[in-house]
């Protein structure tokens, strides 16, 4: 199907096309361009999923989601790393989706890989929005990667970038847990967390990041599931039969 234009009010113009046989429009909102895909039949309580990265990368939890009534949205903050100014960008496409969608005040996030550090920041901002976390192999200690500072190899183009968009030196950044040290307004706000990860991710060492995850927010009492893949590494992501992750965010999110 041919893409076609159309405005929205708040916007100057929506991109319109078919993804995965679903509605899918693109737009920008604070200068970013943001993806929204819409389910066949919405269901009444507008649910919605938001990928934080990577869009349309083994999707099968997404396209699970749409068949079942709820929206998809992602906004394209790549290499911000989750840092502030990420997550300002993030505040305004959510008032958005909220306003003008009239989505779900409480959302689904979904943090591949690097996308961690995006979904668990602003679950620490915005507990009070967060129906549920959903991480896939994903970064939970920037120092782990892209800094490189465990047993990953991490990588340096990425950890220049990312003391750059957080503004902190190197001493600063290692002296930095970060997101792992931003647990406890997840933990207060009640926000459950699946995540799922590779047992040989070599490139994210789970004990550095989504093991030390799980660790710290049992300690703190939060609520969190870990699914473990045996002799996996860091792709792919997801479950070759997605049910336990869809099951978890649907009772979850609904």
């Amino acid at each position: 199907m041919k893409p076609s234009r159309r405005h929205r009010p708040g916007l100057k113009a929506v991109t319109t096309s078919i993804w995965n046989e679903f509605h899918r429009e693109d737009f920008r909102v604070n200068g970013r361009s943001c993806i929204v895909v819409q389910p066949g039949v919405a269901l009444a309580s507008r649910p919605w999923i938001w990928r934080m990265e990577f869009f349309g990368a083994f999707p099968a939890v997404d396209l699970a989601l749409l068949q079942r009534g709820f929206h998809l949205a992602y906004m394209d903050v790549q290499d911000m790393y989750g840092a502030p100014v990420a997550m300002g960008h993030m505040d305004a496409f959510y008032s958005y989706l909220t306003g003008n969608y009239r989505l779900r005040e409480k959302a689904v996030l979904e943090g591949f890989s690097r996308g961690g550090l995006f979904a668990l920041n602003w679950a620490a901002r915005r507990a009070e929005s967060v129906a549920c976390l959903y991480l896939d192999a994903p970064v939970c200690d920037f120092r782990s990667w892209p800094g490189g500072h465990g047993r990953g190899p991490g990588s340096p183009t990425d950890w220049q970038r990312l003391k750059s968009a957080y503004g902190l030196s190197e001493q600063e950044a290692l002296e930095s847990a970060i997101p792992i040290d931003n647990l406890a307004a997840l933990v207060s706000g009640r926000v459950p967390i699946i995540a799922v990860y590779g047992t040989a991710d070599e490139a994210l060492p789970p004990e550095e990041n989504v093991l030390a995850l799980e660790n710290r927010y049992q300690e703190l009492g939060g609520e969190i599931t870990v699914i473990a893949k045996e002799h996996v590494g860091h792709h792919p992501h997801s479950l070759a039969e997605p049910t336990p992750i869809v099951n978890f965010i649907l009772s979850k999110a609904l």
